[in-house]
């Protein structure tokens, strides 16, 4: 597989592997979700997967596509701590009435960019 391939699958398994709820998230039932690999992380604190499923019952308003940012920040920081890339830029786009997309941007030490277009995330994070 190549290293754009790699890239790419990395961030699709941080972005859409749903992270256990932290302890001050509202939740509007029990389930705090989570992978179970949490539980016994072979670094201390490390977490994969994102909050976007949080969002499930938002309606699409500038405060959730600002959450929405944060959560995919969240969840991709870990390339930049593990020095896999120099940057990551992420920009939510709202587009009608019931779309989300997600554009990734990232960074390599050559300075060599590669975006990475999540088309519809609305629709995967509401499993429609």
């Amino acid at each position: 597989m190549t290293r754009e391939g790699l890239l790419r699958r990395s961030v699709t398994i941080s972005l859409y592997t749903w992270r256990r709820a932290g302890p001050d998230d509202v939740l509007d039932d029990p389930d705090r979700k989570g992978w179970w690999g949490d539980s016994v992380p072979s670094v201390a604190g490390d977490k994969i997967g994102s909050r976007l499923w949080l969002l499930r019952r938002r309606k699409l308003v500038p405060d959730t596509l600002k959450d929405a940012k944060a959560y995919a920040e969240e969840a991709l920081a870990w390339l930049i701590d593990d020095q896999v890339v120099t940057a990551v830029t992420v920009t939510v786009e709202r587009q009608g009435n019931d779309r989300m997309n997600l554009l990734v941007v990232l960074t390599e030490q050559n300075g060599e960019t590669l975006e990475l277009a999540f088309a519809d995330t609305w629709s995967l994070i509401n499993a429609v």
